[in-house]
Order: structure tokens, then C-alpha cells, then sequence
């Protein structure tokens, strides 16, 4: 298998398809694609060099444009897929793993007090559904789907769904089946 780049491997989740730089411009026009193509590109370049200082500038220009609030400094693995735009928030301290998909209206915030002071740590293969609030010092294991408007500030592990205000967790072998496609 060639050597595909973080952005290639993003824009594979989407079309199943390998592309090309020019083929990565022209999906572009989708504001999900766009964002992740500008929040990839200011991941290169360290955050005090000319460079680093121009891209963030941009990304930040389309954080309010698109309303995604994700920083260069937020770890998320290769395979990062947004179904849909607009509002969104991920604390910059949180780690993602790979093929995750987050839907609009997500929120993945940090607790600042209490038994669950921190911020989330994700997996691989998670599905976050629109609406759901992810907060503070947890885990979120592998294959894992968490339902529209799910409220989670506890550990769930591997092969789960959780559903629900407050979440309750049903274990799942199958939990992402038909919601993660294209995986790297």
C-alpha cells in the first residue's frame, strides 16, 4: 500500500476514494472538507514560525465562519470525519483516535472541578451523533457509538452505545457497524 498523508487518509473516510491534491482542492467547496483541510494544514507548521502564525489565522477565520471550534493543538487521529457543518466544539486538550465521525451541534468540553476534573480521551472508531456533550477526565473506548443528544461524563468501554440524558451504556460488538464506512 502507498504512503497516504493525514488530509489523504480524512478525505478517504468521505469518498472511499484515494485522491489527489488537485481532487482534495476540488471537495473543498464543502465546508466540512474545507475546515478539515485547513485544520490539517495548520497542524504542519509549528505554532510560532510565519507559517503557523498564517494558518491559524485562517483556520480561525473559518472557526467562525463554519462555527467549528477545534484548535491546531486538539490530537485527532488519521481517518477524522465531520458529517455536517456548523457548531461544534472540542476542547484543545482532548485526544481523538482514528476513524472517528462528529456530528453537528457536538460539544467535547473539559470539567474544571469535581471527581471528573480534565478532558475526554476517544478511541478509534467512535460515532459522536449530533448533540451529544462529552465532558470532562474520561475514557471513551473502541467502537463505540454515542447517540444524538446523549449527555456522557462517565467511562464507557469498548463495544458500546450509550443513549440518553443522563447516558446509559448497552454493550454492542457491532456498536459502529453501518455508522463508520470507509476505514482506514
Amino acid at each position: 500500500m502507498a504512503e497516504y498523508s493525514t488530509l489523504q487518509k480524512d478525505f478517504f473516510r468521505e469518498s472511499g476514494k484515494w485522491l489527489t491534491k488537485i481532487e482534495i482542492w476540488k471537495r473543498c467547496f464543502s465546508p466540512n472538507l474545507h475546515y478539515i483541510y485547513l485544520f490539517r494544514t495548520a497542524q504542519k507548521h509549528p505554532k510560532n514560525t510565519i507559517l503557523g502564525r498564517f494558518w491559524r489565522l485562517i483556520l480561525r477565520h473559518y472557526q467562525i465562519k463554519y462555527g467549528f471550534q477545534i484548535y491546531p493543538e486538539t490530537k485527532i487521529g488519521e481517518g477524522f470525519y465531520l458529517g455536517h457543518w456548523g457548531s461544534l466544539v472540542i476542547n484543545p486538550k482532548t485526544k481523538i483516535g482514528k476513524n472517528c465521525n462528529i456530528a453537528q451541534g457536538v460539544t467535547i468540553a473539559q470539567a474544571n472541578r469535581g471527581k471528573n476534573e480534565g478532558v475526554p480521551e476517544i478511541g478509534n472508531e467512535v460515532w459522536i451523533g449530533p448533540n451529544a456533550v462529552l465532558v470532562g477526565n474520561i475514557k471513551i473506548g473502541n467502537n463505540v457509538l454515542i447517540a444524538p443528544n446523549s449527555y456522557v461524563n462517565f467511562d464507557v468501554p469498548s463495544n458500546s452505545i450509550v443513549v440518553g440524558n443522563p447516558g446509559q451504556i448497552s454493550p454492542n460488538e457491532n456498536a459502529t457497524l453501518g455508522y463508520i464506512n470507509n476505514k482506514i
